[in-house]
């Protein structure tokens, strides 16, 4: 055997290289770095919250709630009455609730703010349920209801009658989503299938997501929610999960996982509230690394998020995506970094803070789909609860 033979089995055999030895970077761990950013004052913070806060105390409705079915067009999404803008009023007035409890102070014009609020919702809340066979829409009201009712019971603390009355409230909110929970687990809100009692059509992931994190409020404050019930619903995420962490739209697209909506540039105004919600119930795939991961790649992408901004068709943008994610997108990324260890939080709070200050209006809302009239209110709840996210102290 020659010399040149004896070098090529020398090579075959050779131990590796030690830096190419080197376990690849999984995944969800993986993606685009956003470009540095200018760091946010505080008082830039404040003044665009103040503004905010101006804005729903101006627009809160006369009987305490904030949203109607005015401004209606002929493109608006399909919306049955009455119920479905019983599920939109609702979830819009438990946002903006929320939105003044957590950034509004002590101010007197704010307490009676809240006060009239939690008035209406306590008195509607109750008798929300879907509009008609196909319309869900309900499904956002209790879960948005129950995050705001855990805030109102942490608000009357000391007010054991109070506390007990909201406590029975939220009980009841998580029996109505027990109810409309879909037969294959978790929440979707279409039914477009056999029109059941029990929902049949698909549960969608972000839906499932947001339901998730408001029974993890409700357990905060000692309420049982039904094991089962968590279950399915994790079980349903976790089928609509990625190996890179996008997740299907809903699970009616687990056949095409690579439609657009689908994709990392789809699922970034999503993958925020599932990554959140599968963390918060022990997925040890969402690690600080994935978590920090998806937030980069939500300000290096936020373009794909942004171009479906303020399009009043759903879905009609790149990547299938709809206008609505966008707050809602960056709602749930405040919430995750708040996940991280502190080191890790300020820039993330910069990127976040330069993304949603230039993009509050004139009269000091925000909105990202016109939805009748509640775009403007929830909107704005979204991003002065963001905004608060921001604030390094």
């Amino acid at each position: 055997m020659n010399l040149r033979c004896w070098l090529w089995i020398a090579l075959l055999f050779a131990p590796a290289d030690p830096l190419s030895a080197q376990a690849p970077v999984p995944l969800a761990e993986a993606g685009p770095k956003p470009k540095p950013v200018e760091p946010v004052k505080a008082e830039e913070i404040d003044a665009a919250i103040a503004r905010g806060i101006e804005f729903l105390l101006k627009d809160q409705r006369p009987e305490g709630a904030w949203g109607s079915a005015e401004r209606t067009k002929e493109l608006n999404v399909y919306a049955p009455v009455p119920g479905a803008h019983h599920g939109f009023k609702s979830a819009t007035t438990a946002l903006c609730i929320s939105a003044l409890i957590e950034t509004g102070g002590d101010k007197p014009e704010v307490k009676a703010a809240i006060d009239r609020g939690e008035k209406w919702l306590l008195e509607n809340l109750p008798g929300v349920r879907r509009a008609s066979n196909d319309a869900i829409y309900n499904v956002w009201a209790h879960a948005y209801g129950i995050q705001t009712l855990v805030k109102l019971y942490h608000r009357h603390d000391g007010d054991q009658t109070k506390q007990n009355e909201i406590r029975e409230q939220i009980k009841k909110q998580i029996d109505l989503l027990g109810r409309y929970e879909t037969v294959s687990g978790g929440w979707g809100y279409y039914d477009f299938e056999a029109h059941t009692q029990k929902p049949s059509g698909s549960p969608t992931s972000f839906t499932t997501a947001t339901a998730l994190i408001a029974f993890h409020d409700a357990k905060g404050i000692g309420i049982e929610v039904p094991q089962k019930l968590i279950d399915r619903a994790v079980a349903s995420l976790t089928r609509s999960k990625k190996p890179d962490l996008s997740y299907i739209y809903g699970e009616y697209l687990k056949y095409v996982p690579q439609h657009p909506v689908n994709l990392p540039g789809g699922s970034v105004g999503r993958s925020q509230a599932c990554n959140l919600a599968l963390r918060l119930y022990g997925d040890k795939q969402i690690s600080d690394a994935a978590m920090k991961a998806w937030l980069e790649r939500l300000f290096a992408r936020n373009l794909w998020l942004d171009m479906g901004r303020k399009r009043p068709v759903p879905h009609e943008s790149w990547f299938a995506v709809a206008g609505y994610f966008f707050f809602y997108g960056h709602y749930y990324a405040g919430e995750c970094i708040a996940q991280l260890p502190a080191d890790q939080q300020p820039e993330l709070k910069h990127q976040l803070a330069r993304v949603l200050l230039p993009l509050q209006e004139k009269d000091g809302s925000w909105w990202d789909y016109p939805l009748y009239n509640y775009h403007q209110q929830y909107g704005t709840a979204f991003a002065l609860m963001s905004l608060k996210r921001c604030r390094i102290d």
